[in-house]
């Protein structure tokens, strides 16, 4: 496990790191969860293991502090992602990012180029969202104010999450998970999409194939991001479907001719 400073109070980032090739290869994950649970088969996995890989948490998050006087939002923990690499000697890194760890990947390479040549996201969020109490992930747990949440919110959160979201989300700070939650359905000006439409590296975007076509597909693919159906899978694709996710992951890491 590395570790490094992110914030003037010395709030820390860590990190599992595997050892081999650069440049670096940065797994983030999503919201309530941790990189190491997620990613640790498919990092491993014959497509894509050699390579320095680093499966990092975000701030709030996994084995990372939980301070709770940072404000959790899209731009913050990517500026403190940012801290975190740059103390590891990365640059021009190859990330894999799922779900809320798309979108703070996309406004990492929006905000510090240089960490970033490849971007392969995993059913991301590229849009805002409308809470809704009742529902499932951040739109259910921005519907509450931060007091409702830490008053009780929470445990009605944790009995909707179910047991396997819920053994990663418990690790996460309250008051990161609930202002992570609401500004991921807010998102960012201008939007994560548009952002994303004007990165010029490459970029990949996998989604599961049973939740039918992307929204916005032909104006993706028309700006260079190649749009990949995954099946047998649900939103943790590279949980549910560890071999097609490697295929398609590694398909889009190695497409030199993609734009």
């Amino acid at each position: 496990m590395r570790n490094a400073s992110v914030t003037p109070e010395g709030g820390q980032i860590r990190w599992v790191e595997l050892q081999g090739q650069e440049p670096a290869r940065i797994y983030v994950h999503g919201l309530g969860a941790t990189s190491p649970a997620y990613f640790a088969e498919v990092a491993a996995h014959p497509l894509l293991a050699g390579r320095r890989s680093l499966l990092i948490d975000l701030l709030g998050h996994g084995i990372s502090d939980r301070p709770t006087d940072f404000d959790y939002a899209l731009e913050s923990h990517a500026d403190a992602l940012a801290a975190a690499l740059t103390g590891a000697g990365v640059t021009g890194a190859e990330l894999i990012a799922h779900s809320m760890g798309g979108s703070v990947a996309i406004v990492l390479a929006a905000r510090h180029p240089q960490l970033v040549s490849r971007l392969v996201l995993v059913d991301a969020n590229l849009d805002p969202i409308t809470p809704a109490l009742g529902s499932q992930g951040s739109s259910g747990i921005a519907a509450y104010s931060e007091e409702e949440f830490l008053a009780g919110g929470w445990e009605e959160i944790r009995d909707r999450a179910g047991p396997h979201w819920w053994s990663t989300m418990r690790l996460a700070g309250r008051e990161a998970l609930h202002r992570s939650a609401v500004h991921l359905t807010r998102g960012t000006v201008p939007t994560l999409r548009e952002l994303l439409l004007d990165l010029k590296i490459p970029r990949a975007y996998l989604l599961p194939e049973a939740d039918g076509p992307l929204p916005g597909t032909d104006a993706l693919t028309d700006a260079g991001v190649a749009v990949v159906s995954i099946p047998d899978c649900g939103h943790n694709i590279m949980l549910d479907n560890p071999d097609g996710f490697a295929r398609a992951a590694a398909a889009a890491l190695s497409d030199h001719d993609q734009r």
